[in-house]
């Protein structure tokens, strides 16, 4: 049974330490016993204004994900071992290490898509960026017949 998860802006603030710290709310509310539903209905109510913190911790956490992808991508402790006397890649910790770079890159692309979504964006425009305009020509030449060919 959860203990009793009445709200308080203390604890509510641990909790947004512990997110900006990269630690998931998932795993943090599985900690505390507080089903995540009823943390988030904390931050979604505002309840004494902790939303802000909240919001600020995420952007720290995102952060904190940034800089572990290139933690993991330099780390290459766990790249090489040892068969029947050869030093051979090992592919299981490497495709582990691709896994875990793209999960993050994967979060981060949907927790600040503006910042860190790997997406290009064409645009066209006109002078000035004014709308294009398109002007179509009608062809009023007569029509030749190419069964007429006296």
């Amino acid at each position: 049974m959860a203990r009793d998860s009445q709200f308080s802006k203390e604890l509510a603030l641990e909790i947004c330490d512990r997110i900006a710290g990269g630690e998931s709310l998932r795993a943090i509310s599985r900690d505390i016993d507080i089903p995540v539903s009823t943390v988030v209905g904390w931050f979604v109510d505002d309840k004494e204004g902790v939303f802000e913190h909240y919001a600020r911790a995420r952007q720290v956490q995102a952060e904190h994900l940034f800089e572990e992808l290139c933690d993991i991508a330099d780390d290459s402790r766990n790249d090489w071992m040892e068969r029947n006397g050869y030093t051979i890649p090992d592919q299981e910790a490497i495709q582990r290490s691709k896994l875990r770079v793209d999960t993050r890159k994967w979060i981060l692309a949907r927790m600040d898509s503006k910042r860190y979504a790997e997406t290009s964006k064409h645009e066209h425009s006109g002078k000035d960026g004014a709308p294009i305009q398109i002007n179509l020509i009608r062809d009023t030449s007569p029509e030749v017949d190419p069964d007429d060919g006296d």
